[in-house]
């Protein structure tokens, strides 16, 4: 059966009410992507001036502070993926983004397996201690001890 001019108009109606209902029901959600992070550290983004709150599905994951000006400093806390939105005074959603917080991917850092355990170094150009999520409990306890006395000793120093 040969389409028809009237099958082809009702088509591209069709087709149009539905492109136009697709973009109205997207409508609420910009610029939705995947931001990368690095565990520890923070990315700068710009968001629209009306931005008013910010909402992190996995704080365990990520972390966000908004700053004057529509700046908004994401820091990675733990590996995996979330959400991020942000919403407008009244509430509608403005930015929608998903946050992946992937390791620390240096050149410095050297991993060492001891049997399942496992030590994380930071060399350049000499090797020690640094603490990374997965590594072995008494491996990391130990590191988090010595790096919270030393910081410690510092803060009292000034």
């Amino acid at each position: 059966m040969a389409p028809t001019l009237r099958n082809c108009r009702l088509l591209l109606r069709l087709v149009c009410f539905a492109a136009c209902a697709a973009a109205s029901f997207g409508a609420t959600a910009v610029n939705a992507e995947t931001v990368a992070i690095k565990l520890d550290q923070a990315q700068v983004m710009q968001l629209p001036e009306k931005v008013a709150t910010i909402v992190i599905g996995n704080p365990l994951i990520a972390d966000a502070t908004l700053q004057p000006g529509g700046i908004l400093v994401v820091t990675g806390k733990g590996y995996g993926k979330t959400n991020l939105l942000a919403l407008d005074r009244d509430g509608h959603v403005v930015v929608d983004k998903t946050v992946e917080v992937r390791g620390p991917g240096t050149s410095d850092l050297v991993t060492v397996y001891k049997g399942i355990d496992r030590e994380s170094y930071s060399c350049s150009p000499k090797c020690a201690p640094r603490i990374t999520l997965g590594d072995a409990p008494a491996f990391f306890g130990a590191t988090i001890a010595q790096t919270g006395s030393r910081n410690g000793q510092a803060a009292s120093a000034k």
